[in-house]
């Protein structure tokens, strides 16, 4: 039996009705069904994959994805896919019954777009990523910040932090250095109310594993953040998706979940909004207050995006005081993807209940990387590298938005931050599935619904939307939807 690197690569053709991806999962299903690739039999590597029949990594990462989802393979954790035993739905060897179905494929999800960002070909921008170029960062400054906080952690010798479990809470430095940092914005808060977390999304898991049970309900914007709906589904909790628009949160409608469903959480992005880059009015920040306060429902603040938003814009936690807003923030948005380095800022008593989380499920967050980024707040560092991001983004704007128009699409909300929002004229998830073939990673605006639909918007990142083959591409794939 030929081993499946020892298989002819598949007769892949870029004219034919069915995605790249489609055709490429479609050939693995067959040699399964046929018993040319046995249960146990590994899957050749996404790279290797994509080398030997010319396409994408990303669209071998979507075909795998089909293949885990029609239950013919499994991931195996740093070993990569491999074809599982047959679930006994029929005689070895025969093909399902409905062929047409096993080719259609699964809908484009959170899980499918992170997936896609950790296996992006280098060689394109990614209009669909949320993270800034890798060009923008400055790798310099990380290392000089680990420098610092190494040389200062030798200083102590065996008293060093990075030796020991270090403060529950976090490192006493980076704390104190953000309720500067929170000060600046108008959030009243002492180090004793901030705990540090592997990056903003841990913050938000810890904020949720702390105050939520199976079968609560939740309030979220819609359209928002995939990755938070995923995230609170697997909880076991209930969705109440309320309209996100240029003015916030449809009013009526929250008001009227809170009374017949009486959430305890709502979870929502105030500044530069994911992905409409909207920012909450000032009067509507006020009015979501008030519902709060009578309903006695807290509010979860993900600022994210605070390196790249106005210091003045309106939050609820500088409004609020931290009474029922629970602040959430991080440092990979502006200084790299992978420096997880998030925060909580919370009232005293919810504070501490984060803590025992936090130590429940990772016990502690690293010394280093937290004294390394302290160190860039209090130095000015931060700052400067920031202002030079915001300058970059300022005219990578200008030029998307230029692109984007010129290509016959339109911003449903006016650009701002990092992201657009745009209507493309055609089914974004379509668009999404038939671009993944020449390597394009979109965001497909299906992907932002609580409960996915078909929809012509589609969010763009400013920063790696403004390679003119894109949106070439775009009107090209488009014209044959």
């Amino acid at each position: 039996m030929n081993a499946p690197h020892d298989l002819p690569a598949f007769a892949l053709s870029r004219a034919a009705d069915a995605s790249l991806t489609d055709q490429l999962s479609a050939r693995f299903a067959d040699r399964i069904q046929q018993r040319l690739l046995l249960p146990g039999a590994r899957l050749p590597s996404v790279r290797e994959c994509a080398r030997r029949h010319g396409v994408s990594p990303t669209t071998v990462v979507a075909a795998y994805d089909q293949l885990l989802a029609q239950g013919l393979v499994e991931a195996r954790r740093q070993r990569g896919f491999f074809v599982r035993e047959p679930r006994g739905a029929g005689p070895v060897g025969r093909a399902p019954d409905d062929h047409a179905a096993r080719l259609r494929p699964p809908p484009v999800d959170a899980t499918a777009l992170i997936r896609g960002m950790f296996a992006q070909d280098a060689s394109l921008p990614a209009p669909g990523m949320g993270t800034l170029p890798a060009e923008w960062l400055d790798l310099p400054l990380l290392q000089a910040a680990l420098r610092r906080a190494m040389t200062a952690e030798a200083a102590r010798g065996y008293r060093a932090s990075s030796l020991q479990y270090g403060d529950p809470a976090g490192d006493p430095g980076l704390r104190e250095a953000l309720s500067h940092r929170m000060a600046d914005l108008g959030i009243g808060c002492s180090p004793g109310q901030i705990v540090t977390t592997m990056g903003a999304t841990h913050g938000l898991d810890v904020v949720s594993r702390a105050l939520l049970q199976p079968g609560d309900a939740v309030l979220v914007d819609e359209p928002g953040w995939s990755v938070e709906y995923a995230r609170l589904t697997r909880l076991g909790v209930r969705l109440l998706p309320v309209p996100r628009g240029p003015q916030g949160p449809d009013l009526g409608v929250m008001a009227n979940l809170l009374q017949a469903h009486k959430p305890r959480l709502y979870a929502t992005v105030s500044v530069l909004h994911n992905p409409t880059g909207c920012s909450l009015p000032l009067a509507a920040a006020h009015q979501v207050l008030k519902l709060a306060e009578a309903h006695g429902l807290l509010i979860v603040e993900d600022d994210t995006y605070v390196h790249l938003a106005p210091a003045h814009a309106p939050r609820l936690a500088a409004l609020d005081g931290l009474q029922r807003t629970i602040y959430i923030s991080g440092f990979s948005k502006i200084l790299a993807p992978n420096w997880r380095v998030g925060f909580i800022a919370a009232a005293p008593a919810l504070a501490e209940r984060f803590i025992d989380q936090k130590l429940l499920s990772i016990l502690t967050t690293p010394a280093l990387p937290e004294q390394a980024i302290a160190w860039c707040i209090t130095q000015g560092q931060l700052r400067r590298h920031t202002e030079r991001v915001l300058a970059q983004l300022d005219a990578a704007r200008s030029r998307s938005q230029r692109l984007a128009l010129e290509a016959g699409c339109r911003f449903v909300t006016p650009p701002a931050g990092l992201f657009g929002w745009i209507d493309v004229g055609v089914d974004t998830e379509r668009l999404a599935q038939r671009m993944l073939d020449d390597g394009w990673l979109l965001a497909p605006g299906t992907l932002f619904h609580a409960t996915p639909r078909p929809t012509t918007l589609m969010r763009i990142n400013f920063a790696t939307s403004q390679d003119a083959r894109f949106w070439q591409a775009l009107e090209r794939t488009r014209d044959t939807l």
